[in-house]
């Protein structure tokens, strides 16, 4: 380096020494001025933390009882001028001093570890938490500017330093950090800090560029990181001309040409925009230097320095743009928004006042609040302002009249501001128009009162029966209607558990639906017989809305008494009608029966007489099929009439059907072709097989006859899986697993109007005298006993198919029995004695004349009270034989009742025509007793004799 070069040299470094004692001076300066209106410890604490050297990754030392302890230091914090916090070493933030708190308008908790992104700007956010987790990643501090929102909502720039304090291992034991917002304070202070460094290490200026424009070259000597801020190369000199090419058309004025510079007159700080020259990208970067002057006051250089101000200026444009909006918004708004100092002055207003006072907010703002308002309203409004001056939140609605006089109704809201030190500074008005809304709440009010004077009417006038019931079991409240129909007083309709008024064999049902409730389902159509005070049953339909969380529920019940009288009237007067109907086909089919019966009766009688006795049998067959086929069409009839009793067994459909087969096609007769198609692996179902085997020969008979011409009748079996959707197509179908029996013909088919009334009973479409149309509606029943149901498709011209659907049965079938050729009645073992009470005479005769085949001690009596006075006597009698039906006053169950405490181990057979004598009220019959229905054949008598007297019932 030549002599001259370090002359310049030392030159420039007193020059640069200079301007750094200068910027001190104006700091200082400055500071002796905010030292009037701040505490002294800011001012020192100002000098100590921006001036001197600090170590920021020093040690932690050894505690020291002369230092000041936490929680002095925590008190000396909260009154410092500056925002700062602690955070442990994984970055969650612990403490916040008062000044933060109070700027941000929140408390510690809510700040708590990562509340502090709740004040970030989003746009910013990612960026400072990047740098802040790269931080916590390698222990290095960092200075970073960002904008912090505050309690009034805006959004300001701060300078941000955090630092790591580390325990005597080197370890990151917490993170230490200031916010300061940035000011003439902290540009004055940024400057002199980039001046020292500059003159400590140009290249550790982070984000600045240092550089010296030579005056007489106008060239530019810069740091590196100069260049990279204009996305130049790094080299040793530059042309102004250069630089100022990158930099914005519209901004261009803001550089000073060759000749200002050359006179020593430059903007000494500016800011302007380019156009990076490596990306194209635009950046804001201010400039800041001075220029350096020979002994004669000439400019020889221009020093300073250049930094990216794009996020500074970013946060700056979204300020403004966020206060913008929030005039807009404000001003939008149809409420009164305004801010009121100590002094009463208007700060703030919104427009909304121009509306509500007639002049601009441009003219509210400066003036007195007492000077917009009439004497009385100010003198109103005096306590509600002294109220929130006093740091209370006020809310109070007036009459605020419009300017013409109109009634208007206003809700006034108070709500006070804090400075950050705490102390009340005004507060924010905010004024609502609220006439159309007491309006509407006078009319609600209105509507409503009418409405419970309506419900409360109804509640009173209605014959339903409505209340509310809880799931403890209790009613809560019922309406008049209760008394009326029931009798019992509202109090001991209250007082005692609501079952008690329930038919006790409804108990369960009724428990059923309370359990329904508890589990919020709506029940609707829940019919049950309820207690009169007088003993009589009333039968009402409820409907039971559940209350949610309360254990409530709202019943609504309707008297379905005389309903039901009338219907049961309505059902008696059709059934006395349908016998009309029935009579025709019924004498029909009972000729046929009987002619065969008394025809081959009486040809046996011929044939005896002549001597002639290998026919007998023949005929005798012939008689027994026809009586059997007799005994047929009443069980069908029974059946339909559900008084006969199925016996459900496990089925197996398929070699049922395959045994009909010889009597289907001799049924069917040559002109009509049948297919059998039967199901491999088709499951079980549980039916009466015999009942099975007649709705399949009631539906082939009928397929006969809608093919008169002859055609195909085809059989078929399945496997079937209805679901919710198939089931909802079928009248009281339900969804699950069934075995299908399909019998389809291509005969003449229904139209949809017939094949609707196809299970009718009594309808048909076959001539007056040719059949009893019961036979479709007693499959219908049989299907709806067996739990299954029944499916029709027709179409006139193609054909119809009938399809049997019932259930699966998951068992597995009864073994056959094998029949043998020669059936071996059961004898009596030791001469039992047996009681037949009967009083139709053939049948009683009947009954006693194989009795006494077999072996047994058979007494007879006509009726009840015959039967009644052998059985209180004192001969033996092991079995008594009794049909239900008897004359006399009493049947055979009265009879029995009346024989008990005589005879209580008595065993009983009872003899019916009707299943439903069976039942009993109870549905069973007690231990000891059995019933067998008319007709029934020598063989089954007697095994049921033998069983019932040898214990094995």
């Amino acid at each position: 380096m030549s002599v001259d070069e370090v002359a310049d040299l030392r030159q420039r470094n007193r020059a640069l020494a200079d301007e750094v004692e200068g910027l001190r001076a104006a700091l200082a300066a400055r500071a002796e001025t905010d030292a009037a209106v701040a505490p002294a410890d800011e001012t020192a604490f100002g000098r100590a933390f921006w001036r001197a050297p600090a170590r920021i990754d020093a040690t932690l030392p050894d505690p020291d009882p002369a230092r000041l302890d936490d929680a002095e230091f925590r008190n000396l914090a909260d009154h410092l001028p500056i925002l700062c916090w602690l955070a442990r070493s994984d970055g969650y933030l612990f403490w916040y001093n008062r000044r933060w708190l109070d700027y941000c308008g929140t408390t510690q908790e809510a700040m708590a570890g990562w509340g502090w992104q709740a004040v970030h700007d989003p746009a910013e956010l990612p960026r400072v938490k990047a740098v802040w987790a790269a931080a916590i990643a390698t222990g290095e501090p960092f200075e970073m500017v960002f904008p912090l929102r505050g309690a009034d909502g805006v959004f300001r720039p701060f300078l941000t330093r955090i630092v790591p304090l580390r325990d005597a291992t080197g370890r990151v034991a917490r993170w230490f950090g200031v916010n300061t917002e940035i000011g003439a304070q902290a540009r004055a202070e940024a400057a002199l800090r980039a001046s020292e460094g500059r003159l400590r290490r140009a290249q550790e200026a982070g984000g600045v560029g240092v550089f010296t424009i030579d005056i007489a070259s106008d060239t530019v000597h810069g740091t590196p990181n100069f260049f990279r801020l204009y996305g130049l190369p790094e080299q040793d000199r530059l042309p102004v001309d250069v630089i100022a090419s990158l930099v914005s058309p519209d901004d261009a004025g803001l550089i000073a040409r060759r000749a200002d510079r050359a006179a020593g007159r430059a903007a000494r700080d500016v800011a302007y925009r380019i156009r990076r020259a490596d990306t194209g990208a635009e950046r804001w970067i201010a400039w800041r230097g001075a220029f350096e002057r020979d002994g004669a006051g000439r400019a020889v250089r221009f020093v300073g320095a250049v930094r990216d101000i794009t996020d500074h200026k970013a946060a700056e444009g979204r300020a403004e743009a966020n206060e913008r909006e929030l005039r807009l918004i404000t001003d939008a708004l149809p409420v009164l928004i305004a801010f009121i100092g100590r002094d009463y002055i208007y700060r703030f207003a919104n427009a909304a006042y121009q509306d509500w006072f007639f002049r601009p907010a441009s003219e509210i703002v400066g003036r007195d609040v007492r000077a917009l308002l009439t004497p009385a309203n100010a003198e109103l409004r005096r306590t509600y302002i002294e109220r929130a001056l006093a740091g209370e939140a006020v809310l109070f609605e007036a009459a605020w009249p419009h300017a013409d006089g109109r009634h208007r109704d206003a809700e006034i809201r108070y709500l006070p501001r804090r400075d950050a030190g705490g102390a009340v500074d005004g507060f924010h008005v905010f004024v609502q128009d609220i006439t159309d809304r007491k309006e509407v709440e006078a009319a609600l009010l209105s509507e409503v009162t009418q409405r419970t004077r309506e419900r409360d009417r109804l509640w009173e006038t209605t014959n339903d029966l409505m209340g509310t019931a809880g799931l403890d079991g209790f009613l809560k409240s019922v309406n008049p209607a209760w008394a009326r129909m029931l009798g019992w007083t509202e109090a001991e309709l209250l007082g005692r558990p609501f079952a008690t008024f329930i038919d006790p064999d409804d108990h369960a049902e009724a428990a059923a639906v309370v359990g329904r409730l508890a589990a919020g389902e709506r029940v609707a159509g829940f019919v049950d017989r309820v207690l009169t005070r007088a003993g009589d049953r009333r039968v009402v339909m409820w409907t039971a809305v559940p209350e949610p969380g309360a254990g409530l529920f709202y019943i609504v019940g309707r008297d379905l008494t005389e309903q039901r009288r009338a219907e049961e009237q309505l059902l008696q007067a059709q059934k006395m009608e349908a016998i009309g109907q029935l009579t025709g086909g019924i004498a029909h089919d009972f000729n046929n029966l009987l002619t065969g019966i008394i025809g081959s009766l009486e040809l046996m009688q011929t044939r005896i007489r002549q001597g002639r006795f290998d026919a007998i049998e023949r005929y005798a067959g012939a008689a027994m099929a026809s009586a059997n086929r007799a005994a047929a069409l009443t069980h069908r009839l029974l059946a339909f009439a559900r008084r006969q009793p199925l016996a459900p067994q496990p089925t197996a459909a398929n070699p049922l059907i395959a045994g009909m087969e010889e009597l289907l096609r001799r049924t069917l007769g040559e002109r009509v072709e049948l297919a059998l198609v039967t199901a491999a692996d088709l499951w079980l179902t549980l039916c009466d097989p015999h009942q099975l085997e007649n709705a399949v020969l009631n539906l082939a008979i009928n397929a006969r006859d809608a093919m008169p011409e002859g055609g195909r009748l085809v059989i078929e079996t399945g496997n079937a899986r209805l679901g919710d959707a198939d089931a909802r197509l079928e009248a009281g179908a339900r969804a699950g697993s069934y075995v299908s029996i399909r019998v389809s013909d291509t005969g003449t088919g229904m139209s949809p109007e017939v094949a609707a009334r196809a299970f009718d009973p009594f309808f048909t479409t076959k001539p007056l005298g040719q059949g009893t149309g019961l036979g479709l509606s007693m499959i219908y029943g049989f299907a709806r006993q067996s739990e299954g149901h029944v499916r029709i498709e027709s179409e006139p011209g193609r054909g119809t198919a009938v399809t049997l659907y019932l259930p699966r049965h998951r068992g597995v079938a009864e073994p056959e029995s094998v029949a043998s050729d020669r059936t071996v009645l059961h004898r009596a073992a030791r001469g039992e004695t047996v009681l037949v009470v009967e009083d139709e005479p053939v049948v009683r005769d009947l009954i006693v004349e194989v009795l006494a085949d077999l072996g047994y001690t058979a007494v007879r009596a006509a009726d009840a009270r015959a039967g009644l006075a052998l059985l209180r006597g004192p001969g033996r009698i092991d079995l008594l034989i009794s049909d239900v039906g008897l004359p006399g006053g009493l049947d055979g169950r009265q009879m029995v009742e009346a024989a008990r405490p005589h005879r209580p181990d008595l065993k009983v057979l009872f003899i019916t025509g009707y299943a439903e004598n069976a039942t009993f009220g109870t549905g069973h019959l007690e231990p000891g007793m059995q019933m067998i229905t008319k007709p029934f054949s020598v063989e089954v008598l007697a095994a049921r004799v033998r069983a019932m007297i040898a214990g094995r019932d």
